[in-house]
């Protein structure tokens, strides 16, 4: 089974081994907090201007499906995660395991591949890898949303203006710009409790400063402790084989430890803007955010059920884990005016580093114990020592992204718009696995060279693009329009692993451990044009229809062959495509109902799906065609001064059209993963006034996620031959069945003056909603390896209060 925290160790060639438009957008509410986006307002409406086609444009202009959360409602809903950004975003699913480790997906494009299907921007930066050997698709930002000014949600695909991996929609942080001649400073703290866990809180802060007439600066910071509420209780338990042998297996203690998920989120931001003049633009902008967890926020459940197997958050740990993700993104943007049109320069730099200690010694502990440690004897050899041996996997990922866009974009004007530009990006990436042995009595490291490194593996590879896009609009009448784009992409991607250790002769055929060995070099080259259509058409000045047909693609690459692969171990990948049809309709009634509404289909070719092969190599594979249709929506009034309802919603049809590849396990007909068919919140606030200073409100929210399915499991192989593609050589795992849920948040607060004073509620009825599940299944290593043939669960946080105090200028 493949999921977030399983595909982290995954990557071509080596770790299998251990893996078996929104309405709400138009924010209509006059007490609602007027973003820098704000172009006009009058006291009834807010019109609402974004950047989703790369020029400043009203919402109810542009011609798709688009949502807009302002940076005021996502503080005063508390949303720092995507979790919490569900409640705003129809057709947002998420498959999430520990902060800076989700799964996003939009319109249910997701089989659990690698490679993302959504991109994710901050201002003009694209965030993560395009390449299926990163683990962009579980990697997603988790950025904190402080001085953010506003989130933009494009669902569909985005091919022609965002190029790869944005077949399913596009998420995009909008930052503050610095102002000019400000002076302005804000600062937030607040804490959390979690019930029957720790503690948490949050410190922000922000200021804006001048330099001089021409130019200023902007900075925020921020750090956030997140309380842990997964213990770990000394627990025995036989494992199979030891049973069958009368023997008790002394890796089953496991240690005691209270709220150890805890986690620390920090990071800045700092941005310079200059403008000498009328006609040029500068702003420079540097990020940083760093998150770190102590242990995994999974608990041991029966398969069937989900009930917990011990109390109700535990889980079992031997070897402590941990996981780190540091981001670091600079940026210059610079725009000059022309005059015939505006020029832009977007330059970035990334860098981004993962690391992660998994404990694999539950599926894999008896295995070299019986090898090297006190059960050697089973085998009628002397072992190497005679205390247990503990088996962790130290993780990492680092990848260097440059990119570099080049566009020119005429005025906007009531005829003819037009933007045409180029794009380049290189990534540099590193996945590394070292797998040790440890002595559980110590917890320190053997230094026995036999043990001291099991198998260690390097996986460098490099990503290179270059595209060409263009978009224009056509207005041919006061109320009907065309736009639409085209995006030439062509990429080129190498690999190359180096493996070692005590296992590289074993798993690889490396001559020696101590050399290890080079895999062959891997090598791709693919061209891909995406295009987008969409005639739009104004019944009056406030409703707009339109239709909508796009073309999106991630891209394919290599795999890292291993020595001795199997009969129909694919050398490469190809990309997969998408196109999507849409319809869909906008309208603002009165200025007090706000009315946003899409029914689409997406047709999926060439879908990529993980594989493993008998030998535990892992690839990347394509797996013929799925398809995902549905509605979505978003529906927002304001019947009375002060009180503002919305409600979204969406029903998803996503399933797998034709079977995949044996080994990798799914079915023509198969729900497509971690899609609910149903899915809606509905959130309602109301401000008023206390006093002639004093501003209160109250607010809720309530989230319902319909059932849905979990990841498709990849075919064991059973034999007796070796082709990947006779589905005879395996047996298959359905796909488990994920419950359904409902959340309920709720607020209140009040401002006086600089000041403003919020309490929250999240997850009131403490509701236990799946959001992964994780199972280490291995008959050739003695069965279920979790106590009690359990598995492994991810669930919603459980009830959580909190309290936050803001003070600005």
């Amino acid at each position: 089974m493949v999921n977030v925290r399983t595909a982290l160790l995954l990557s071509s060639g080596f770790a299998a081994l251990f893996a078996n438009a929104s309405a709400f957008a138009q924010e209509i509410a006059a007490e609602a907090a007027v973003t820098e986006a704000s172009a006009a307002q009058d006291n009834e409406n807010q019109i609402i201007v974004v950047t989703a086609q790369k020029r400043e444009e009203k919402i109810l202009d542009i011609p798709q499906s688009v949502t807009v959360v302002g940076g005021d409602t996502l503080e005063r809903q508390n949303a720092t995660t995507f979790e919490q950004y569900a409640n705003l975003v129809p057709s947002l699913s998420l498959n999430e395991t520990d902060p800076g480790q989700s799964r996003i997906s939009l319109r249910g494009v997701n089989t659990g591949g690698i490679a993302s299907t959504v991109a994710v921007y901050v201002d003009e930066i694209p965030f993560g890898s395009s390449s299926g050997l990163l683990n962009g698709g579980v990697l997603a930002s988790d950025f904190d949303t402080f001085d953010v000014n506003r989130l933009e949600v494009l669902r569909g695909p985005q091919g022609t203006l965002y190029g790869a991996s944005s077949l399913g929609g596009l998420i995009k942080f909008v930052t503050n710009e610095p102002k000019l001649g400000v002076f302005d400073a804000r600062a937030r703290a607040g804490v959390e409790f979690v019930d029957e866990g720790d503690v948490g809180y949050n410190f922000n802060a922000m200021f804006n400063a001048p330099l001089g007439d021409k130019a200023a600066f902007r900075a925020s910071g921020f750090y956030r402790r997140n309380g842990g509420y997964i213990d770990a209780v000394p627990n025995q338990f036989p494992n199979s084989v030891f049973v069958d042998l009368g023997i008790l297996d002394p890796l089953g203690t496991s240690k005691e430890l209270n709220n150890f998920n805890d986690s620390d989120v920090w990071g800045g931001r700092g941005s310079v803007l200059f403008e000498p003049n009328d006609q040029l633009k500068i702003r420079l902008t540097a990020i940083a955010q760093k998150i770190e967890t102590d242990g995994l926020s999974d608990v041991e459940v029966e398969p069937e059920t989900y009930k917990p197997l011990h109390d109700d958050w535990t889980q079992t740990v031997i070897i402590p884990e941990s996981t780190s993700v540091k981001y670091r993104i600079y940026n210059a943007t610079i725009d000059y005016d022309l005059g015939f049109a505006t020029l832009t320069s977007a330059t970035a730099f990334a860098r981004n580093k993962f690391k992660s200690r998994q404990d694999a010694t539950l599926p894999f502990g008896m295995l070299f114990n019986a090898l090297y440690g006190p059960y050697s004897f089973l085998l009628g050899i002397p072992p190497v020592t005679t205390s247990p041996i503990g088996v962790p996997i130290d993780a990492g990922f680092r990848l260097k992204k440059f990119t570099q866009e080049v566009r020119l974009a005429s005025p906007s004007n009531e005829t003819f718009e037009w933007l045409a530009g180029a794009y380049y990006t290189k990534e540099d990436g590193l996945v590394t696995n070292l797998i040790e042995a440890v002595d559980l009595n110590t917890g320190n490291a053997f230094t026995d060279p036999f043990l001291a490194q099991l198998f260690t593996a390097e996986l460098g590879s490099k990503y290179k693009e270059l595209a060409g896009f263009a978009n224009a609009t056509w207005h041919a009448t006061d109320r009907f329009d065309i736009t639409a784009g085209g995006r030439l992409s062509r990429n080129k991607q190498s690999a190359q692993q180096d493996v070692g250790g005590n296992f590289s002769a074993l798993q690889f055929g490396c001559p020696t451990p101590d050399t290890g060995c080079s895999l062959p070099r891997a090598e791709s080259d693919e061209t891909v044009f995406t295009y987008s259509i969409s005639p739009r058409f104004e019944i009056n000045d406030q409703t707009a229809v339109y239709a909508r047909v796009a073309k999106g693609y991630r891209p394919g690459g290599p795999n890292v062959i291993p020595l001795g692969a199997p009969e129909g171990f694919p050398p490469n990948y190809d990309a997969d495509t998408l196109t999507s049809y849409e319809l869909g309709l906008k309208a603002d009634l009165d200025s007090h109902v706000s009315v946003d509404l899409a029914a689409f289909y997406n047709d999926w070719n060439d879908i990529q799906v993980i594989g493993v092969t008998p030998a535990g190599d892992d690839f990347n594979a394509n797996g013929g065609t799925a398809r995902s249709m549905g509605i979505e929506g978003t529906i927002s009034a304001r019947p009375v001064r002060g009180l503002n309802l919305s409600v979204n919603g969406a029903y998803i049809d996503a399933e797998l059209t034709e079977d995949t590849p044996p080994i990798t396990g799914g079915f023509d007909g198969d729900q497509l993963p971690w899609t609910p068919k149903f899915s809606f919140s509905v959130n309602a606030d109301y401000d008023w006034a206390l006093s002639s200073n004093i501003q209160a409100f109250v607010g809720g929210s309530l989230r319902y996620v319909g059932k849905q399915k979990g990841n498709i499991n990849n075919g064991e192989f059973v034999g007796p031959g070796g082709d990947l593609n006779d589905p005879d050589n395996f047996v298959f795992t359905p796909q488990d069945k994920i419950p359904d849920y409902a959340t309920l948040n709720l607020r209140a607060g009040a401002e006086f003056g600089h000041f403003s004073l919020e309490a929250f509620v999240r997850n009131v009825t403490n509701s236990h909603g799946v959001t992964s599940t994780t199972s280490f299944t291995n008959a050739e290593l003695g069965g279920n390896a979790i106590p009690g043939d359990g598995i492994l669960v991810g669930f919603t946080q459980p009830r959580t209060f909190g309290l936050t105090l803001t003070a600005g200028l």
